[in-house]
């Protein structure tokens, strides 16, 4: 264990060459025209995560997401057969938004406008008049969305005839089986909106080259003498996805001691659930812009969706397995929470600092050195989905 920070050597170019090293372009990271291209190459078409299936406990229950790449409001409802389906938030009748609420648990979902009823299966139970009209019940059912499961997490796709989620995962769907968050039953949830890109976001949490710059107080354990920018063990790369080991000095100084009684606690809920607990921490990011951490500890997600060419909207979670069963598992995992949200605060002005000389339009290259290849990795695959839908576009 001690040995760890002695030995460790950074993942070499010549392991990554196959990506390249070319200057990437500056502009997709502000430009609407490019930002609309996204929106119909990659957001339309991808398996997007919306959910945790412990938000839908019992038939009836139902979460509500605003999705502003789709421009919709999507209704997520656990139907009376225990089946997850999700559906256009809008009556069929003339529009209206059915629901309102974030989540709950209904067993019909009825217009506010004319009263048409649907059930949670999406079917027209009952409209007033409905005599007067001249079409169906059967064919005045709620529009529905691509919806399935993997680990408890539950994805969307706006595309007419998706590949199956498990598919689209590879080998990765497996691998989240293993973790935690598959057996979650609550979590906590910080949701922030910042003014910048969702790529150059989502790099911010791809890349540790910044830690000991913007995390000097909070990044110890992610850094030291051997590794000085806390870069990772290695890289994997699974098609559109991308994965990491991130390294952990294990010489680091103890945190304060609320802090190692919170992380006690948490080690201690983890073995209860059949968890080991690990000084490298996985990480996994799936396309095109979702990441979770698999340590018991600080098992984490992280979703990062596009609100437009330069503003994105971010939901980190920390998912737990059962209640607190004690002051201390509470507090716990607040704290954990709590340090999160904390971290992160410290790389939100430096985001959107770089979001403003980006669109000032002074750059037309930015530039990735070898550690950060995963975000090299995810501009390349989001330019390759661009490119892919001009050629099938044509004519």
């Amino acid at each position: 264990m001690a040995g760890q920070a002695a030995v460790f050597s950074p993942v070499s170019q010549s392991q990554l060459d196959w990506l390249g090293t070319d200057p990437i372009p500056a502009e997709p990271f502000y430009d609407p025209a490019f930002y609309e291209l996204e929106r119909q190459a990659v957001f339309l078409k991808s398996w997007i995560e919306v959910g945790h299936v412990c938000e839908l406990p019992e038939p009836g229950s139902f979460i509500r997401r605003e999705i502003e790449f789709a421009k919709a409001s999507i209704l997520i409802v656990r139907g009376k057969d225990g089946a997850i389906r999700a559906f256009h938030n809008v009556c069929t009748h003339r529009g209206t938004q059915l629901v309102e609420a974030e989540a709950g648990r209904q067993s019909t979902f009825s217009c506010p406008y004319h009263m048409w009823t649907f059930g949670t299966d999406g079917g027209l139970i009952s409209a007033p008049d409905f005599g007067q009209f001249h079409v169906a019940k059967e064919d005045c059912s709620l529009p529905k969305v691509a919806v399935e499961v993997c680990a408890g997490l539950i994805f969307i796709n706006f595309a007419d005839r998706p590949p199956p989620l498990r598919e689209w995962l590879g080998d990765l769907a497996d691998r989240l089986d293993a973790l935690l968050v598959a057996r979650a039953t609550a979590f906590h949830e910080y949701v922030y909106e910042i003014d910048a890109n969702w790529k150059l976001t989502y790099d911010n949490f791809q890349e540790n080259y910044h830690l000991r710059f913007i995390h000097p107080r909070s990044g110890g354990a992610a850094t030291g003498p051997d590794n000085p920018f806390g870069y990772p063990v290695r890289y994997g790369f699974h098609g559109q996805h991308r994965t990491q080991t991130i390294w952990s000095n294990v010489s680091a100084p103890p945190p304060p001691p609320a802090a190692m009684l919170a992380y006690a606690a948490a080690g201690r809920a983890a073995a209860v659930n059949g968890l080991g607990l690990n000084d490298a921490k996985d990480y996994i990011a799936l396309f095109p812009n979702f990441f979770l951490f698999g340590s018991p500890v600080q098992h984490f997600s992280h979703v990062i969706m596009p609100i437009d060419a330069t503003r994105s909207r971010g939901v980190i979670r920390i998912y737990w397995i059962g209640e607190d069963s004690s002051a201390s598992e509470s507090f716990a995992r607040e704290l954990l929470m709590a340090t999160a949200r904390d971290i992160h605060a410290e790389d939100r002005a430096v985001i959107e600092a770089g979001q403003k000389g980006l669109s000032s339009g002074a750059l037309k290259h930015i530039h990735f050195q070898t550690q950060e290849v995963l975000c090299r990795h995810l501009y390349q695959q989001v330019a390759a989905a661009v490119e892919r839908h001009q050629a099938q576009n044509v004519r």
